[in-house]
């Protein structure tokens, strides 16, 4: 099994772990890479997220051989066999906690803040983490969270070597692991994308988690009337109550508001606290034209005339999600001098038809293609040369044009709101 990314881990890991919905859980992620992991599986079962910060405390001369480990709130968790056998005394003990304790709580404020530490006292706890490779870390993990009050202990990981699972099995209660290859190395092996996750990225989910209410908000829907130009253009307007950014959704041909895989997508971002407009960019009588589709500089105006309607009625952030030439005109568009498009989202677009324009955007950019869509794969990987601005490229494997595949558009829809959230949401 190979993972895209640890947003996509996490996805499959929730999966995995659905039938602990009912138990009301609380979700920690290890920091840096288990915390990604984890806000997928805390955001699929309606748990809490919190970080768990764990130190080691190694022997004195050999600080790889661990004789205990030390967690917020006082906790210390000891191994007597090797506390013995290393021949350690009180002085020894107390002078390696003693520094451990000081990065222990940087740590603990760098992550979490002013937050208060999420109560574990007799709730079931899963840990999560982005993979295992000796186990170390994922078992003193284990011991701390059982210390400091759960009732019952879930390890949950994408990955690990069998031998650590079976290792693992005296920490927790229950060990949920997606794929255990005897051809085991290291982690990173089995992700496309193990880039390092920065402290800013762990701060961010752990914020966004706190400030989401486990229950969705209510959305207002409408239909609307929009002027694009002295054009009248139809959408759908959805608004979640205290919607903090709106996304405007652009694709090249009439049928972008009815469209069941934007439909999907914007939900899954309306579930997530973003408003979005759905809007057709050409009329019925302009569609039946196939060169209308790809005047990519009328639909670019188009998109901006609906955007400076949208803001006379909505104060929010906006952002552009497109869809195949759709993509190319949000980026036309987001080129413009003063264009104040905060993101914009690429589903199986084409912005190579954006031209030179493409070096004059500054809003950050985020293409998705599918892994079996190969000529749009090869126009987005040179589209995405041209780009100066923050940009990503995301693969989902398997996937055609369309992402009718199992899960494919699942995966799309959390990347765009994930890009979305991040980017456009005040922090």
């Amino acid at each position: 099994m190979l993972f895209t990314h640890r947003a996509q881990a996490g996805e499959r890991l929730a999966e995995a772990l659905r039938h602990l919905k009912g138990e009301d859980p609380v979700v920690l992620g290890l920091p840096r890479g288990g915390v990604p992991v984890a806000y997928r599986v805390a955001r699929a079962l309606g748990a809490p997220l919190d970080v768990i910060v764990v130190r080691k405390l190694g022997v004195p001369y050999h600080r790889e051989l661990g004789f205990g480990a030390i967690g917020e709130g006082g906790v210390r968790v000891l191994s007597e066999d090797i506390v013995l056998g290393s021949r350690l005394g009180p002085q020894d003990i107390e002078a390696v906690e003693h520094a451990e304790e000081a990065e222990l709580a940087r740590q603990a404020r760098r992550f979490r803040g002013d937050r208060p530490r999420v109560s574990l006292d007799g709730r079931t706890v899963i840990v999560v983490d982005d993979g295992i490779a000796t186990g170390a870390t994922a078992a003193a993990a284990c011991e701390v969270v059982r210390a400091q009050g759960a009732a019952r202990v879930v390890l949950a990981v994408p990955v690990a070597p069998p031998d650590a699972v079976a290792r693992l099995g005296s920490a927790a209660d229950e060990v949920v692991c997606l794929a255990t290859p005897h051809a085991f190395r290291a982690v990173g092996e089995w992700y496309q994308d193990f880039s390092q996750t920065p402290d800013e990225e762990v701060v961010f989910l752990l914020a966004r988690a706190a400030a989401d209410p486990v229950s969705r908000p209510p959305v207002r829907t409408a239909e609307v009337e929009i002027d694009a130009g002295g054009l009248v253009l139809a959408g759908d307007l959805a608004l979640p109550e205290g919607a903090g950014a709106v996304v405007v959704f652009a694709h090249g041909s009439g049928s972008s508001r009815h469209s069941p895989r934007n439909r999907s997508v914007a939900a899954d971002l309306n579930r997530a606290g973003l408003a979005t407009l759905l809007l057709d960019l050409l009329t019925p009588g302009e569609e039946v034209d196939r060169a209308n589709v790809f005047d990519i500089e009328t639909l670019a105006g188009r998109l901006a005339d609906a955007t400076a309607w949208l803001r006379r009625r909505e104060l929010l952030p906006t952002g552009w999600f497109g869809a195949s030439t759709g993509a190319a005109a949000a980026l036309w568009a987001a080129a413009e001098p003063g264009s104040e498009i905060g993101a914009v989202v690429s589903r199986g677009g084409r912005p190579d038809l954006a031209g030179a324009r493409l070096a004059a955007v500054r809003a950050p950019t985020l293409l998705i293609v599918g892994g079996r869509d190969s000529t749009v794969l090869d126009l987005n990987r040179r589209a995405q040369r041209e780009l100066r601005c923050e940009n990503r490229l995301v693969v989902v494997p398997g996937a055609t044009h369309l992402f009718e595949e199992p899960g494919a558009l699942d995966e799309v829809a959390a990347l765009a709101r994930d890009w979305f959230t991040r980017h456009l949401v005040p922090q």
